[in-house]
C-alpha cells in the first residue's frame, strides 16, 4: 500500500496561511486527496465507513464503487487528510482488506459536502467480490429478539455479513447488479439503506419480512404446504420424525437428516447412492460440537469464523450417550466433518432442532449441487421427503468449504463458500509480466478453474468431478460466469496434458488463440509455490493418485527441480503395473498384486494367504495374472497414491473402495495415535527417465528412483510375525518422510515444496515438515489453496506465465 508521506514543516506553515486559489477550511488551505483503493472493498460496508469517517473529520468530497474498486476524493486541510488516510487502513471494516492504495495530492476544486456517488460501470473489471459471510453477532441478536422487526426472519443481513458471491450478477457490487434487484425496499428498509449512521447503510442484500424473500415448504410433488415461519416449523417436524428435508440455503441445497437416527442416515445414503463416504454434520452450537469432538483453540476459531467451513475434527471416543452420533455418519472414520450454522436460516432450524443433523450437498453423487427449487424437485425428488425453499435466486452454486488444522495452521481441502472467489495475488517476478487474461481449466477430479487478470488469479469455487453431464455443464457455466463477471476475454488457455480430461477437451474445442498444456504434477508444485510466494529454485514434491506422465506411464510420486525457466523431473517412485487400469483405482488389491508381480513374478500367485487374494475368485485371479504377464491393460505407474493402496491391501485394511482415497485414509487412521520414529528402508537407485519442461516438453536425463521393494519385503515379514497394523502404518509413513529428506539432501536446495492429494494426510504432512526442518530445510505446504486437484488451476496459470516469461524475459 502506498501511503503519502507526512507534510514537511514548511508545508505545515503554508497550510496555516491561506493562499490564492485555495479554499480555506478552519483557517488552513484546503487541498484534495484522490485515492484509488483496490482489494476486498465492495460488499463490506467500505463506502459507508468512508462516508462516516469523512464527515467526522469534516472533509468534503465523494466516494463511489467502480469495476476496479473504490475511488475517493476528499478535500480539507493537509494534516486532516493525512489523518483520514491513516485511519482508512487502521479502522477499515473487519471483513475488508486493501491490496493497493494509490494516493495523489491535487488542487482543491471546492466540494461543499461529502457524498456517496453512483457507481461507475465502465473500465476493466478487477474489483474483488467478497465471499458469502456468516451472520454477524448484531444480526444474530436481532434475529432472536422478539421486539425486533426482523425477529425470526431467515434473510437478515447487514454491511458486515450475508450473501455476496452467491448473489452478485455483475460488477460493481450494487443492489441493481445482484439477485436482490427483484425485491423493492420498503420504506423502513429504504430509510436504513440511506442512513449513514445505520448498520445497513448501503447494505445491498438488505430486506425484511415485508419486502424481502420468504420461505415455503413444499411436498415432494412441489405442492405448497406452509409459508414463512410455519414452513420452517414444518421442516423441523419432518426432520424430528426421521424424514429427509432438502433445504435451499445460500449457495445451494442441503439434504438434512437427524444425525442421531441411524435409520434416517441410512435412508439418505441409500437414496443418494453414497455408500460409505463420510457425511458432514451441522451442529446447533459449539458446546454440542465440543461434547462430540475434541476441538483445539485453532479449530474452534475456524469453526466459528465468518467463513463457517466444515472442519475435520477428531471425534471423542467416549461421548456421553445424549451426544452420540449415528455410527453410519462416518463409518470407520475417527474424524467428523463439523460445521456451525452459516446463514440465518440454519440458525433458526438448529435453534428449534437442538441436535446435530447430517447436512450433505443437495445432489446425486458426482453431480453439482442444486441451486433452483424447480430443478431440485426433479433431481432430488427421489431423495427428499420435503423441500424448504425460498424465492431469492442463487446466481452461482457454492458447496461448503472443508478445512483441517495441520501443524497449527489452516489447510483448505475444498475451497468454496466463504473462500471463493478471493484471488491469489502474485508477488513473484512473473507478476510484473504484461499478459492477456489467462483461463486455466483445472483437472478432471475435484475441478476448479482459475482466471488470471494482471497479478490477480481468481480461483473459482469447487466444481467437482467431471464425470457426469450435469457436472460438465456446471464446469462450462463457471467459466462463462468468470469471463462475464470480470469482463475478461482470455487469449491464453492452460489445461492438463491428459487428452481425455473433459477440461482439456474443452480447451481444444474452444479454439483459444493460444493453448498451453501443463503436466499435472508440475502444476501441483507451481500452485504451492504461488500460494507461498516462493521464487525458484526449489525442490518440488508432488504425490497423488494419478496423472498423465510424459513417458506414457501414470505418474504420481514425483520430484522436480524448479528453476526460473526450467523444470526437471529428477526422482520418482519405482514403477509397478496396475492390472485393469482404471479398475485398479477402485480396487487396492489390484495395486497390491501389481506390486507383488513386479517383485516376484509368477511366484506371487503362490502367496494366496495374503489379504489381496482373499475374496478374489479363481477367474478374477487368473485374469489379473494374465494381464500382468502379457502387459495388457496394465499401465506402469510411479504413483504414491497407488502405493498407499497396495500397502492398505497387503495390511488387510481394504481390498475395494467405495470412494476416492478410502484405502489411504484407512492406512492413516490405522496409526491410532501411535508414536514411533522407526521407519522401513526406502532406498534410492539411479535410473534414466523422461523429464518435462514447464509446458510439458520432454527430455531424457539420469535421476533417482525410490525403491519400495525392501520396504514391502519388510512389511510382509512384519505381517507374518503378527506386528500390529498400526505399527506397520507408522513405519510406512515414516519411511515416506525419510525418503523426501534423502532426495532433498541429494540436490541441496534449501526450499522444499510439497503438494498433491497425498498431503491431505495430516500425519504424513506433519512428519515430512518436521523431518525437513530437523535437517535444516525450509518446507512449504498448502494453506488456502487445496493440495489436491482443487489447486491445479492455479498451477496451470503459473505454468502459462512461465511460458510468457520465456518469450518476454524483461
Amino acid at each position: 500500500m502506498m501511503n503519502a508521506s507526512p507534510p514537511s514543516s514548511e508545508s505545515r506553515r503554508n497550510e496555516a496561511a491561506p493562499q490564492t486559489g485555495f479554499n480555506v477550511v478552519n483557517g488552513a488551505a484546503a487541498t484534495r486527496l484522490k485515492l484509488a483503493i483496490r482489494g476486498a472493498v465492495q460488499g463490506v460496508g467500505f463506502r459507508p465507513f468512508v462516508f462516516r469517517l469523512a464527515n467526522e473529520l469534516k472533509l468534503a468530497g465523494w466516494v463511489n464503487n467502480s469495476t476496479q474498486g473504490v475511488f475517493i476524493e476528499a478535500e480539507g486541510a493537509r494534516s486532516i487528510l493525512n489523518r483520514f488516510l491513516l485511519r482508512l487502513d487502521l479502522e477499515k471494516p473487519p471483513r475488508s482488506f486493501i491490496h493497493s492504495l494509490e494516493a495523489s495530492w491535487l488542487d482543491a476544486v471546492g466540494y461543499k459536502s461529502f457524498e456517496i456517488r453512483a457507481s461507475e460501470n465502465a473500465g476493466e473489471k478487477t474489483a474483488l467480490i467478497l465471499p458469502d459471510i456468516a451472520p454477524c453477532p448484531d444480526c444474530l441478536r436481532e434475529l432472536f429478539d422478539p421486539k425486533n422487526r426482523r425477529h425470526l426472519y431467515p434473510f437478515i443481513n447487514c454491511t458486515h455479513c450475508g450473501p455476496r458471491f452467491s448473489i452478485v450478477e455483475s460488477l460493481p457490487y450494487d443492489r441493481a447488479n445482484t439477485s436482490m434487484n427483484k425485491f423493492a425496499l420498503c420504506p423502513d428498509c429504504r430509510r436504513e439503506y440511506e442512513d449513514p449512521a445505520d448498520r445497513r447503510f448501503h447494505a445491498q442484500p438488505n430486506a425484511c419480512p415485508i419486502c424481502g424473500p420468504h420461505l415455503e415448504l413444499w411436498s415432494g410433488l412441489g405442492e405448497k404446504i406452509f409459508a414463512n415461519h410455519h414452513a420452517l416449523l414444518g421442516a423441523v417436524r419432518a426432520i424430528w420424525r426421521g424424514k429427509i428435508a432438502a433445504v435451499k440455503g445460500v449457495g445451494g441445497f442441503h439434504l438434512l437428516a437427524d444425525a442421531r437416527n441411524e435409520k434416517a442416515v441410512q435412508r439418505l445414503r441409500d437414496r443418494k447412492h453414497r455408500e460409505e463416504k463420510p457425511l458432514a454434520l451441522l451442529f446447533p452450537s459449539i458446546e454440542w460440537a465440543k461434547a462430540a469432538c475434541e476441538i483445539s483453540p485453532l479449530e474452534e476459531r475456524l469453526i466459528r469464523s465468518p467463513e463457517a467451513p466444515i472442519v475435520l475434527l477428531r471425534r471423542r471416543a467416549h461421548a456421553a450417550s445424549n451426544f452420540k452420533i449415528a455410527g453410519n455418519v462416518a463409518p470407520g472414520n475417527p474424524n467428523l466433518g463439523v460445521m456451525l450454522p452459516s446463514n440465518p436460516l440454519h440458525h433458526l432450524l438448529m435453534a428449534r432442532l437442538r441436535f446435530p443433523v447430517v447436512a450433505t450437498s443437495g445432489n446425486l453423487t458426482d453431480e453439482p449441487i442444486c441451486t433452483d427449487e424447480r430443478e431440485a424437485l426433479g433431481r432430488l425428488g427421489d431423495i427428499a421427503d420435503v423441500f424448504l425453499v425460498h424465492d431469492r435466486p442463487i446466481v452461482r452454486h457454492l458447496d461448503d468449504s472443508i478445512v483441517r488444522v495441520v501443524l497449527d495452521r489452516e489447510m483448505v481441502l475444498r475451497r468454496a463458500r466463504g473462500y471463493a472467489p478471493l484471488p491469489i495475488t502474485l508477488h513473484s517476478q512473473i507478476s510484473n509480466l504484461r499478459h492477456p487474461p489467462i483461463i486455466a481449466v483445472g483437472a478432471h477430479l475435484k475441478n476448479s478453474v482459475a482466471l488470471a487478470v494482471g497479478n490477480q488469479v481468481f480461483v473459482s469455487q469447487h466444481i467437482g468431478d467431471l464425470e457426469t453431464e450435469p457436472a460438465n455443464n456446471a464446469f462450462r457455466r463457471v467459466i462463462a460466469d468468470f469471463r462475464k463477471l470480470y469482463g475478461a476475454e482470455p487469449k491464453i488457455a492452460a489445461a492438463d496434458l491428459h487428452p481425455d480430461y473433459l477440461s482439456t477437451r474443452y480447451v481444444l474445442e474452444s479454439k483459444f488463440p493460444r493453448c498451453v498444456g501443463v503436466q499435472h504434477h508440475f502444476a501441483h508444485v507451481l500452485s504451492c509455490m504461488a500460494e507461498n510466494e516462493i521464487e525458484p529454485p526449489a525442490l518440488g514434491v508432488s504425490w497423488d493418485g494419478t496423472g498423465w506422465g510424459m513417458d506414457g506411464t501414470i505418474w504420481g510420486g514425483e520430484f522436480f527441480l524448479v528453476g526460473r525457466n526450467t523444470c526437471e523431473r529428477v526422482a520418482h517412485f519405482r514403477r509397478f503395473r496396475l492390472p485393469g487400469g482404471d479398475a485398479a483405482v477402485k480396487e487396492p488389491r489390484r495395486a497390491a498384486l501389481g506390486l507383488l508381480f513386479e517383485m516376484f513374478g509368477d511366484a506371487a500367485w503362490a502367496m494366496t494367504h495374503l489379504p489381496p487374494f482373499q475374496h478374489l475368485s479363481a477367474i478374477e485371479s487368473s485374469a489379473i495374472k494374465g494381464m500382468l504377464q502379457r502387459r495388457l491393460n496394465s499401465p506402469p505407474t510411479s504413483s504414491a497414491g497407488r502405493l498407499f493402496d497396495a500397502v492398505a491391501s497387503l495390511s488387510g485394511l481394504r481390498q475395494t473402495m467405495r470412494f476416492e482415497g478410502q484405502a489411504a485414509m484407512d492406512l492413516e487412521f490405522a496409526l491410532d495415535g501411535i508414536k514411533t520414529t522407526a521407519a522401513y528402508d526406502l532406498p534410492t537407485a539411479d535410473c534414466w527417465f523422461m523429464t518435462t519442461e514447464a509446458a510439458g516438453l520432454p527430455g531424457l536425463r539420469s535421476g533417482m528412483a525410490l525403491d519400495w521393494q525392501p520396504m514391502i519385503e519388510a512389511i510382509l515379514l512384519d505381517l507374518e510375525n503378527g506386528v500390529p497394523v498400526a505399527e506397520i502404518s507408522a513405519k510406512f509413513h515414516n519411511a515416506l518422510a525419510d525418503a523426501i529428506v534423502a532426495v532433498a539432501k541429494s540436490f541441496g536446495l534449501d526450499r522444499v515444496v510439497i503438494s498433491g492429494g497425498c498431503f491431505q494426510n495430516r500425519y504424513l504432512t506433519e512428519r515430512v515438515v518436521r523431518r525437513l526442518r530437523e535437517e535444516n530445510f525450509k518446507p512449504y505446504w498448502h494453506q488456502r489453496v487445496p493440495p489436491n486437484d482443487g489447486g491445479i488451476a492455479l498451477g496451470q496459470v503459473m505454468a502459462a506465465l512461465r511460458e510468457q516469461q520465456k518469450e518476454d524475459p524483461q
